[in-house]
């Protein structure tokens, strides 16, 4: 017995070398970065510029690889099931984390169980709009005509599921107001329809909507963020609006499989937070209407865990979740 605990403690001593020599060479060979949707988006320019800023960091090429589809749970699923050595990172956001679990009972990964995080990079609220024949210019004056007309007004969004309904689903459980539903193929379309007065409410990305606010062809009610957005700081909150404890803004961060070398992720949490936090930076993605964050892995893991239990929350309470 003896012979076999000194065996296993010697096992975990010889382990435990191996991977800190190999955090000691990181990287050694290229590193690639995931990304859960389709080249050009503010997804894929959050992943390019992390990777552009690991490169000069790193003295070898990064490489960002798209792997668009299923919300992104494909690339989700990829990087689960890759080596846990530092190379596979993840672009990960609320849908993968958050929503997709919670809508979906056969998602192919464990969001809270096989990743690691490394820091959230940005938040990025939307802003709820509205079509200027509505009579209101307030979250308060909004949710007052809603209960005065229940289920008369209706708010679009880019597909069932996005982050965009559940915001929307997320005002009516919270305000106790009914409002109807109205999904797009796609932003485009459902902005369209927004500013033609097929709809009345629509909540987007503030550099999508806000052109149309300043045009007079939609009018700003609030930001869905728990915080004023320093891209559009004179737009209230929803909690200074009315609906306290509200926020169901997108984000982004950086992640890697579970069981990833410590002293790798650290490294990695350092050389990004350095990185996005440049003047330079900051003023790249705030052109996406995001604010940096740049936190700690301890303090990403535990906003992902409470973001994830938030979405669980909300589509436990509506019935959402899909039928097994």
């Amino acid at each position: 017995m003896l012979f076999n605990l000194l065996r296993a403690l010697a096992l975990i001593a010889c382990t435990f070398a191996a991977a800190n020599a190999g955090a000691q060479t990181y990287p050694a060979k290229q590193v690639r970065i995931v990304v859960g949707f389709v080249p050009g988006g503010g997804s894929d320019f959050i992943a390019r510029l992390v990777a552009q800023k690991l490169t000069e960091s790193f003295g070898r090429p990064v490489l960002v690889e798209n792997r668009p589809g299923a919300g992104a749970a494909i690339a989700t699923e990829l990087v689960a099931k890759s080596p846990a050595d530092g190379y596979t990172l993840l672009l990960n956001s609320a849908g993968p984390m958050g929503i997709v679990p919670a809508l979906s009972p056969k998602t192919p990964y464990d969001a809270l169980k096989d990743f690691d995080a490394i820091t959230l990079v940005v938040i990025m609220p939307f802003v709820t709009t509205v079509h200027p024949s509505l009579p209101v210019k307030n979250m308060k004056e909004l949710i007052a005509l809603a209960r005065a007309r229940p289920g008369q007004l209706n708010f679009g969004s880019p597909g069932h599921g996005s982050t965009n309904h559940l915001s929307g689903e997320m005002l009516k459980l919270m305000a106790k107001i009914d409002l109807t539903h109205v999904p797009y193929k796609g932003v485009a379309a459902a902005m369209a329809d927004a500013m033609a007065g097929q709809i009345q409410m629509l909540s987007g990305d503030l550099t999508t909507l806000l052109p149309q606010v300043k045009t007079g062809r939609l009018r700003a009610i609030a930001v869905t963020s728990a915080k004023r957005s320093s891209f559009a700081p004179e737009i209230p909150t929803y909690a200074e609006s009315g609906v306290p404890g509200y926020d169901t803004s997108g984000w982004f961060g950086i992640a890697a499989p579970a069981g990833t070398p410590r002293a790798i992720l650290e490294r990695l949490n350092s050389d990004i937070v350095k990185s996005i936090t440049t003047p330079e930076s900051r003023e790249r993605l705030g052109t996406l209407g995001g604010d940096v964050i740049a936190n700690t892995t301890a303090e990403f893991t535990a906003f992902i865990r409470a973001d994830h239990a938030k979405w669980a929350k909300l589509v436990a309470a509506t019935g959402l979740r899909d039928k097994p």
